[in-house]
């Protein structure tokens, strides 16, 4: 009864740090700064940039991104209370933090990092888009089982290897996308479909979270109840996060790249306005050689009439 009424008098927004976590973010920074500032200078040809300020702000993006979704409070109420915040915190590591990411790193930099020899041969064959979307897939069913789940809250090391599964995986997942190395890249085509076939699997337990009946996880059936959202509104909410939230941000990249593709060029195909780069005697205001009107009355005198046609 003691331990019950305990739970009931818990404030589930206590805040609570996580040093391991600030901590592995400053490692993650002041390695970033370290290959920017004094490997790559080495590492880069003169003339080109180390790093460029699209990397810098993804670079940004993505620390910030990672330290919301594994700190207070989206941690601490995700693990303990609700499992909507848990599939939020699940969706900000597999979806918003890897493309980030990945779009951080200059191409110099992952090459210095795995070599051309072995580790670069196992990349390949893992970012295989056939190799890396079944991996994805099979963490995105890993994770929603209830018997993974429930214990993992209670289990600090599994808890911590399925983050680094889902990140790991969804980073692979993402390489044939926006990767920094060219030649794993699909091309516009191909990754509108492969991002497509991405969003197709994760209706699976986003639909079963959404008609089940009853707790799901044992783990968030508990008397604290967040927000007044009982445990069937808390998993239908899950549902909805996992299947609006991953198929909108998938579907809206492959929309952004089907208009980069196609409608760019019909657009300058079908665009009465003229072109921006104007030639260079309207700028001027002459051309080289002036045309002058007794230029004119010469050319006309040299040409001959047009013969006029017979009457029949």
């Amino acid at each position: 009864m003691s331990s019950v009424l305990a739970q009931i008098v818990v404030d589930p927004f206590r805040f609570r740090w996580h040093p391991d976590v600030w901590l592995l973010v400053a490692f993650l920074v002041g390695a970033y700064v370290y290959m920017v500032r004094v490997v790559g200078p080495h590492a880069v040809g003169p003339g080109h940039p180390v790093a460029t300020r699209r990397n810098v702000w993804c670079f940004a993006g993505a620390m910030a991104l990672l330290w919301a979704a594994s700190d207070w409070p989206i941690h601490d109420l995700g693990e303990e209370h609700l499992y909507s915040v848990h599939m939020l915190q699940h969706m900000m590591l597999s979806y918003f933090l890897p493309p980030l990411a990945l779009l951080a790193t200059p191409e110099w930099l992952l090459r210095v990092l795995i070599g051309d020899g072995t580790v670069y041969g196992l990349l390949r064959r893992l970012c295989h888009p056939v190799v890396a979307g079944v991996l994805f897939n099979v963490a995105v069913v890993v994770t929603h089982v209830p018997g993974v789940v429930n214990s993992s809250v209670g289990s600090a090391p599994l808890h911590y290897g399925l983050h680094v599964m889902v990140v790991t995986f969804s980073l692979l997942m993402w390489m044939p996308v926006c990767g920094p190395f060219p030649e794993l890249r699909l091309g516009a085509g191909g990754s509108m479909i492969y991002l497509f076939l991405q969003s197709v699997v994760p209706t699976v337990p986003a639909a079963w979270l959404t008609f089940a009946e009853g707790a799901v996880y044992r783990v968030y059936d508990t008397p604290v109840r967040v927000w007044g959202l009982s445990v069937t509104d808390d998993q239908q909410l899950a549902g909805a996060i996992m299947k609006t939230g991953g198929s909108i941000f998938l579907w809206s990249i492959v929309v952004t790249l089907w208009f980069r593709r196609f409608a760019a060029s019909y657009r300058h195909e079908h665009d009465y306005r003229r072109g921006r780069m104007m030639p260079t005697a309207e700028i001027v205001g002459h051309d080289e050689v002036p045309l002058t009107f007794d230029a004119v009355e010469r050319e006309f005198a040299r040409t001959p009439p047009a013969a006029e046609p017979q009457r029949k």
